[in-house]
């Protein structure tokens, strides 16, 4: 994976050997929150790949210090699917493999990592 990362506000992203990489500084309750953050991000800074065909694994990982917030894994899944929709696929109906979780980290964060299955 590179360390060349492309960022703008609370969001980054990078990308290397067929695995893309999003990052989102902080957390917030309410999952409709992710969805115009990640896609600006994508509109105004991301110069990296395109959007392909086929089918795709995406890992999402909720980290938080302390308690862990009371969210929706489901809702906060569909808000980042719809984001990076366009970007990392044509439609969110090719994530064939998705695994999302909610885990203690060192600092507050969202991370989405997208594969294209062979």
């Amino acid at each position: 994976m590179s360390d060349a990362w492309t960022q703008h506000g609370k969001v980054r992203a990078r990308e290397a050997d067929g695995l893309l990489e999003v990052s989102v500084d902080g957390l917030t309750t309410q999952a409709k929150y992710y969805k115009p953050l990640i896609y600006e991000f994508f509109r105004k800074a991301w110069r990296g790949s395109r959007p392909a065909w086929g089918e795709f694994s995406v890992e999402i990982a909720m980290e938080y210090v302390g308690e862990a917030p009371w969210l929706d894994l489901d809702n906060l899944a569909k808000a980042l699917l719809d984001a990076i929709k366009g970007y990392a696929f044509h439609d969110d109906a090719q994530v064939a493999r998705l695994l999302v979780e909610r885990k203690p980290g060192e600092r507050e964060r969202i991370t989405i990592q997208v594969r294209k299955l062979s």
